[in-house]
């Protein structure tokens, strides 16, 4: 010890010697010599701090932090926040926020594990067993269990209650095992079954003195306690008792792990106008789905999301209505002579996608035709080649020993305008053809009710929505060609009816891409439809929300899918304590 005090005070006297003496050094500059001394100091210590700085900043990674809000404005109040009943796009949009189901959908179109831990099916496809996990809560602090799940199903098949989702428990018995484990048996496989189990849990120990009678009147359904990645923390309504704001809070004990973004306020508006008023007076932060001739008028700094939504938007043929369209090489024609291009520019503003395919194409069963499209004179050559020529009217027309056929109908289509103006654009295309073509507007409802329902209709411009399932059995298949079916090209082919269902009960991944394959070649034999675009869902939200996902959404609501991954703050560590 007596030695290091002996180093310490030789040490102390050593730099004392070398500062005085560098002291002494400086005194003996001139002036111009100590400004170049200084000048060189001066650097010499910014140049190494900059450099430790460096290697400072290379040795750190910035990660996401809890912190920050999000003010999001969309149109419309919502009635049903409620997975069972949810059915409007506000609905669904707070419903997806709020509540979390068994499994859940990725940006990728993959299902993975919520509420549940783990999941098997049996060899035969018939039982399903699923696993929750440990420690899951609702908002309330009330553990989740097998009985939740069950009276949640339960609910949905009540007649009563009158579930959208009732369709796809049908049939299905559900059987605890225990609080963890929980069996669903169905009537018969079917592959697309896993998806069913997205589907939002209730909480039984709340709803379970509400009768079916009184389920959709119940107050939870605007005041809503689910076990999603936010919880209802403040509701705000105007005048006239009217929605206009619900705070929404972080959810610690969510499953998947609390978000990144520690607030959410999702205030209503009653019209587009009015959210799009809000947003440039920045009111709100974000806002989703406006007509895509708005975005333009939109001047803040911001990002633009979009991705093409799984909606088969076109023209679906009615041979039994209008018999011209027996004629395969008719509808060849029409398919090939319409400028989609045309369309997604004028129409949609970009925004859209051009498809030849009932599979969307962005679903890894899609396959793209390789047959030629929006060619208006290989059309014409196809026509002329099958005898159909131009009358005195300017009309085509086709000569048989039985009769004379007019390239002549109707399309019928909903008073909506971008489906009028689509409408529009492909009458010019068919007239420039030789078709005589007359369009016939329907305001929805009438539509649905009087025109489609009966099948009265020679050509309908329609758009399908195909859910992340891919089960297309309901549009295509034979057996679905009258109302309630959504078959509405009255489409029948025995090999595609094969094929839809045995892709309703294969689980194998390569067989089913196969199957699908094989199902979009005969449909681009047949030509039973025009298929024309597939609209974008557009997102705009503030530069500081990071790492947003959107690329395979079925709704709107599923923007939402990655929301606990969101992040606006963040922090920097060393690499060595960052686990990725």
């Amino acid at each position: 010890m007596q030695k290091i005090k002996q180093v310490s005070k030789k040490s102390k006297k050593f730099f004392s010697y070398i500062l005085f003496n560098i002291s002494d050094i400086i005194k003996s500059f001139s002036q111009i010599e100590k400004i170049i001394f200084y000048t060189v100091l001066i650097t010499l210590i910014t140049s190494l701090t900059l450099i430790l700085n460096n290697i400072n900043e290379s040795y750190l990674v910035e990660i996401p932090s809890h912190g920050g809000s999000l003010i999001e404005g969309i149109v419309g109040s919502p009635r049903f926040i409620n997975p069972v009943l949810a059915t409007s796009n506000t609905d669904k949009d707070l419903s997806s926020l709020i509540y979390s189901g068994l499994l859940k959908a990725t940006t990728q179109g993959e299902l993975i594990p919520n509420l549940a831990d783990s999941y098997s099916i049996s060899e035969d496809g018939f039982v399903y067993l699923v696993e929750l996990k440990d420690n899951i809560f609702f908002h309330d602090g009330y553990p989740i269990t097998t009985e939740d799940i069950e009276f949640t199903i339960k609910m949905t098949q009540n007649n009563i209650i009158k579930s959208s989702k009732r369709a796809n428990w049908e049939g299905v018995e559900v059987k605890r095992l225990n609080d963890k484990e929980i069996q669903f048996i169905l009537p018969q496989p079917y592959s697309p079954f896993l998806e069913n189990l997205t589907l939002g849990i209730l909480p039984k120990h709340i709803w379970t003195e509400i009768s079916p009678e009184q389920f959709a009147f119940s107050q939870f359904n605007i005041n809503p306690i689910g076990s999603g990645p936010y919880k209802v923390k403040e509701i705000k309504r105007g005048s006239s008792d009217i929605l206009e704001k619900y705070n929404l809070e972080s959810f610690e004990g969510y499953s998947l792990g609390e978000p990144y973004i520690s607030r959410l306020d999702i205030k209503l508006y009653s019209d587009e106008e009015s959210l799009l008023t809000a947003y440039i007076n920045k009111e709100i932060d974000s806002i989703n789905s406006i007509s895509p001739e708005k975005v333009s008028l939109l001047k803040e700094k911001h990002q633009i999301l979009s991705t093409p939504l799984p909606r088969i938007f076109g023209i679906f043929f009615n041979q039994d209505e209008a018999t011209v369209f027996t004629n395969k090489e008719v509808r060849t024609a029409l398919n090939i002579a319409i400028n989609r291009e045309k369309i997604i520019e004028e129409v949609l503003n970009n925004y859209g996608v051009a498809i030849d395919s009932p599979v969307p194409s962005k679903s890894r069963y899609y396959t793209k035709s390789d047959k030629e499209k929006d060619n208006l004179k290989i059309a014409k050559e196809i026509l002329d080649s099958n005898n159909w020529k131009i009358n005195p009217d300017g009309i085509l027309e086709k000569l048989t020993r039985k009769e004379t056929t007019l390239l002549k109908f109707s399309i019928s289509t909903a008073n909506t305008p971008e489906l009028k103006a689509v409408a529009n654009i492909i009458k010019e295309d068919w007239e420039k053809l030789g078709a005589q073509v007359s369009l016939k507007i329907f305001e929805i409802g009438d539509l649905n009710q009087n025109v489609i329902r009966p099948r009265q209709y020679d050509s309908l411009l329609f758009g399908e929505v195909i859910g992340r399932d891919m089960d297309l059995f309901a549009f295509w298949h034979s057996s679905q060609r009258n109302d309630p079916g959504l078959n509405i090209a009255m489409y029948a082919n025995i090999t595609t009816d094969s094929l839809l269902e045995e892709i309703r009960i294969d689980t194998n991944e390569e067989a089913k891409k196969e199957k699908f394959k094989m199902f979009q070649e005969e449909i681009s034999t047949d030509v039973p439809a025009t298929f024309i675009y597939s609209p974008e869902f557009i997102y705009i939200l503030p530069e500081k929300i990071k790492n947003i996902k959107i690329e395979q959404l079925t709704i709107p609501s599923e923007r939402f899918l990655n929301i606990n991954e969101w992040y606006i703050e963040t922090n920097k560590i060393w690499k060595i304590f960052y686990n990725s």
